[in-house]
């Protein structure tokens, strides 16, 4: 018996969100005893895959056929599942991304296995498994059990640690040919919205909303999330009134995102896009007005006008970076 973690990639380059599955799985495996497997679909580099070694993954299953250069979910779920069967597996670990939802449930089918979706704990294996989730767009915790001797989760985005883990590791590749049937609905074209740091990935993330008054003056917003290395990201009205791209969007009708930092500016707090961001670790709100419901979930809050604020946060920064 063995865990297998499907490692997500793009552009031939592992995703971070694969490391952090990589990590859960590990840290499964040394209660269970298990081996860990990895499996990896599309073109990369032995040398990118083998980077899966530092967190644990002693094996690492290349699936590398041109039809499955672009994803297609039943095609990829096929593959993931084809490699379980093969190695016995008894628990599937996927990141909760675009693509591990999008297989994931796929997948459980398959092997007959139970779902449990968006973990934010460690699976406790003895007598069936168990974890917790959250629940009701984050404002709650759910505890979730099955006695069912198959799993598949997926590990919500920046809700487990990484950590490397080093092992020896071997990639080796998986012969894998799709259905045709598999491959009647396949991403196409993937276009980049920007070149910044992808929201649902990233560390730090800067908001700004209707506070900024226009978007001509989004430039402070721009300016700070680069001297942070943050993406920048926006509240609903922001996008539907133009003045910030839609795929900036985060709430419980956009994205929905994690981050270590939230920094929300100008931003009230209403319950659609709390619902987006309340799994962020720490979230510190500028606001001009003290009863803005986003000072409830904060853990810092500064109220003061952010035409003020942020100009001398930005100078803040800079110079600390100076004397260092």
């Amino acid at each position: 018996m063995s865990i297998l973690i499907f490692a997500e990639t793009a552009d031939g380059q592992l995703k971070k969100p694969a490391f952090e599955a990589a990590t859960y799985a590990c840290d499964l495996a040394q209660k269970s005893g298990e081996a860990v497997h990895a499996v990896a679909i599309g073109p990369a580099e032995a040398s990118t895959l083998e980077k899966l070694g530092q967190y644990g993954v002693s094996t690492v299953h290349h699936v590398h056929d041109e039809a499955m250069n672009a994803f297609a979910n039943a095609a990829y779920a096929a593959a993931v599942t084809a490699v379980a069967e093969s190695i016995d597996a008894r628990v599937v670990v996927l990141p909760q991304t675009y693509n591990g939802r999008a297989i994931a449930p796929r997948i459980a089918v398959k092997l007959d296995a139970a779902l449990f979706s968006g973990v934010i704990s460690l699976v406790d294996p003895a007598n069936g498994f168990d974890a917790t989730r959250s629940a009701y767009s984050g404002k709650g915790i759910e505890e979730i059990k099955t006695q069912c001797d198959k799993l598949v989760i997926t590990v919500k985005a920046n809700g487990y640690r990484v950590e490397a883990q080093p092992t020896e590791v071997t990639v080796a590749a998986f012969a894998f040919q799709p259905e045709a049937s598999d491959l009647n609905a396949i991403a196409r074209e993937l276009i980049k919205a920007s070149e910044g740091i992808s929201l649902t990935e990233a560390e730090i993330v800067v908001s700004a909303g209707r506070g900024m008054k226009g978007p001509e003056n989004w430039g402070m917003i721009e300016e700070l999330a680069g001297l942070l290395g943050a993406a920048t990201a926006c509240s609903k009205p922001t996008a539907d009134m133009g003045w910030r791209p839609h795929h900036e969007h985060v709430g419980q009708t956009g994205i929905q995102i994690a981050p270590n930092l939230y920094i929300a500016i100008g931003i009230s707090g209403a319950i659609q896009h709390l619902a987006g961001v309340s799994s962020s670790k720490n979230i510190v709100v500028i606001n001009k007005d003290p009863e803005a419901p986003f000072f409830k979930v904060a853990d810092y809050g500064i109220v003061g006008d952010l035409f003020e604020v942020v100009p001398r946060l930005i100078e803040a920064i800079k110079a600390a970076r100076a004397a260092a």
